[in-house]
């Protein structure tokens, strides 16, 4: 029963991916410089996700069950690997590979990059001020900032990110980025760096921070550049990835 719930909080997250592409009714429009489209149906998978991260902090059966998967996956580790350190960032820098090959996305390089930031800096405000609230202890016991995992919000952010920019070319763009941050969740807790609650609440908060962006974007773009669009944007974003802060600078011509 319990590996029958862990398979449906795995299947959830790549449904999301796909039940996006799914035309939706019940929306609210907002009119700022262009529409954007609100849909309280879109906070279902990242809210389970997040939910689900939260419930685990006081369950006794949620945290029982941690530690079972925790002893699955590490039981027959030789050695650690790194791939989550770098896979983590590969949603999102796919979107820039895919537009200089040729393969446009839906917004211009300005938009999509004011709009990556304002991913980036709600994912790593909201990550940070949790690690600092609940303190929640690591699984292999090097610190207590466990909770949530900052590089399945890295990852899972950069998916949503690649999803919305190529959703009308082909859903498999989405698909596919989904998978790699699914993956990055994985290596988290096959490093024991991260309770499966971790990486739970890590993906909610990477999904939703994205898709809070997309609304955000048409607003900031009209306070930012006016209805205008510049040639030149730049702009600095903070990165937590856990142990430190960095400041990301990014100007695009």
């Amino acid at each position: 029963m319990k590996k029958i719930g862990f398979l449906v909080l795995v299947n959830l997250v790549f449904f999301n991916a796909v039940s996006q592409n799914l035309t939706v009714k019940d929306s609210i429009i907002i009119d700022t410089v262009q529409n954007i489209k609100f849909n309280y149906k879109q906070l279902i998978i990242p809210g389970i996700l997040i939910g689900y991260g939260f419930w685990g902090i006081e369950s006794g059966q949620i945290k029982s069950f941690n530690f079972q998967i925790r002893e699955e996956l590490t039981e027959n580790i030789d050695r650690k690997v790194t791939i989550d350190d770098f896979s983590r960032y590969v949603p999102a820098l796919s979107v820039y590979a895919l537009n200089a090959f040729g393969v446009k996305g839906k917004n211009s390089m300005r938009d999509r990059s004011v709009i990556l930031g304002t991913s980036l800096i709600i994912m790593t405000t909201t990550v940070f001020s949790l690690k600092s609230i609940t303190h929640i202890e690591r699984p292999d016991g090097s610190s207590d900032d466990s909770f949530p995992s900052g590089h399945t919000a890295v990852a899972f952010a950069g998916a949503e990110f690649l999803y919305q920019e190529y959703k009308d070319k082909s859903i498999w763009y989405g698909v596919a980025g989904y998978a790699v941050a699914a993956g990055t969740g994985i290596f988290r807790m096959y490093n024991n760096r991260h309770w499966l609650t971790d990486v739970a609440a890590g993906a909610g908060i990477g999904i939703l921070s994205t898709k809070a962006a997309y609304w955000l974007n048409p607003y900031l773009t009209r306070k930012l550049f006016g209805t205008k669009e510049s040639k030149s944007t730049s702009f600095i974003s903070p990165i937590y990835d856990g142990k430190e802060f960095r400041v990301c600078f990014l100007k695009t011509f």
